[in-house]
């Protein structure tokens, strides 16, 4: 699957069509004040002395057809070639990465940027940069992010493998509108343009290939205004393997979703699992159940209810400590409320309330059944569901105990509202 941004775009704009963006629309853009510059163009670099500099000229001629005050930052992530030398001839600006990473030349790359809108591609010449245009035409509509998309343009031949065109990318970017719902139909596009305000709002922290996705979610958890144009995906230049490696970057990716989706990780795997678990012990409560002649339910059944119910609890609790984590680590700033309204009424002392009383319950109950059996001379012990059933409620409550205690920690360490804590 194709996870990662180092197979682009490049979409097709004539030089007429270019031309019709040119100053009275640029005369709209307020530049950055610092460097006079609109529009930077940042490209990541690592060995592509072959087409580094068809990108960067393309960029430049952009600039110039259409009045935009631009520049090229390259943002070299150790190349051995002649990369760095030829960037800097045709007129960029080039920043020496040394931590390794996609991620990481594009966050120096973007940090080390003057304009006031931003437009990233790969050095491949996989994008054709002559559009960047077309992206600050969209920034003037009032959009914060602008993505490329490659599914609604073109796939020229030869440009990505069949299983990026139709198993990984379109996979991971439904797994990613479900999950974050960012509403991008092509959310692995390496061309996408961004203002600078929106960029640091987003806190990025990824170095290698998940920061197409984390720059999504985040984009989409910040409520930005996104906008995608189609753009053509064209044959790289590179002359030699790319970096991408699809099954290994295509798991980074979903591996990250999941890491920022803990209500798809854990919480609604442990509702599952806790409401099936409840299902089956209340069920086969009163006695046996018969499915069919040959199939009949009976306390084996009831003891996989109980398993399920306690390692849903279990998964339950291990999400509630994700959700304050994210929070905590502002992993997850979107306005939606999931967990979020009931953990900012949670205090370890309601916790410890419903874990006495879940915890005391059971108890009691095993206690009756104890005494039942101590009456009968301790013969063989009848009460198998009643044992099953109470016990549960015992191991409920001392797990809701513990993970209160562990909530409460978690709070005084961190800037959350988990006992007498605010959540930002």
């Amino acid at each position: 699957m194709q996870a990662g941004s180092s197979q682009g775009a490049r979409g097709e704009v004539s030089a007429g069509e270019t031309g019709k963006l040119k100053v009275d629309n640029a005369a709209r853009i307020a530049p950055d004040a610092q460097g006079g510059v609109d529009v930077s163009v940042v490209i990541p670099c690592l060995n592509e002395e072959n087409s580094v500099g068809i990108c960067v000229s393309k960029a430049m001629d952009a600039f110039r057809l259409a009045g935009l005050r631009g520049e090229v930052v390259v943002a070299d992530n150790g190349s051995t070639d002649g990369s760095v030398e030829i960037a800097e001839k045709l007129g960029a600006r080039v920043v020496r990465v040394e931590a390794r990473g996609y991620g990481s030349a594009l966050r120096a790359g973007i940090a080390a940027a003057r304009g006031a809108f931003i437009v990233m591609g790969d050095a491949d010449d996989s994008y054709d940069f002559s559009e960047v245009p077309r992206f600050v035409d969209k920034w003037r509509q009032g959009n914060d992010v602008v993505m490329g998309n490659r599914f609604r343009g073109e796939i020229k031949p030869g440009a990505m493998p069949w299983h990026h065109k139709y198993l990984g990318n379109p996979a991971l970017s439904s797994v990613l509108n479900l999950f974050f719902h960012a509403g991008i139909g092509d959310s692995h596009c390496g061309m996408r343009g961004f203002t600078r305000a929106v960029y640091e709002r987003m806190d990025l922290r990824s170095t290698g290939m998940e920061f197409a996705s984390e720059f999504v979610i985040k984009a989409a958890q910040l409520g930005a205004k996104m906008a995608e144009i189609p753009v053509t995906l064209w044959p790289d230049k590179r002359g030699r393997p790319p970096h991408l490696r699809s099954f290994r970057d295509g798991w980074r990716h979903l591996r990250f979703m999941l890491l920022y989706a803990p209500n798809w990780l854990f919480v609604l795997p442990g509702a599952a699992f806790v409401l099936l678990g409840l299902f089956l012990v209340f069920w086969l409560l009163p006695g046996p159940r018969t499915i069919t002649s040959r199939i009949t339910l009976d306390v084996h059944t009831m003891i996989f209810g109980v398993i399920f119910t306690l390692l849903g609890a279990q998964i339950l609790s291990i999400g509630a400590f994700a959700k304050v984590f994210s929070y905590a680590e502002r992993f997850d700033r979107s306005g939606t409320v999931s967990l979020k309204r009931v953990l900012k009424r949670v205090t370890l002392e309601s916790g410890l309330l419903l874990g006495g009383v879940l915890f005391f319950a059971g108890l009691a109950g095993c206690a009756w059944v104890t005494w039942q059996w101590v009456a009968s001379g301790f013969g063989p012990l009848a009460q198998i569901r009643q044992v099953l059933f109470w016990a549960m409620w015992l191991f409920l409550g001392l797990q809701t105990i513990f993970a209160s205690f562990f909530l409460s920690m978690l709070g005084i360490s961190r800037g959350t509202y988990i006992g007498d804590y605010d959540l930002k």
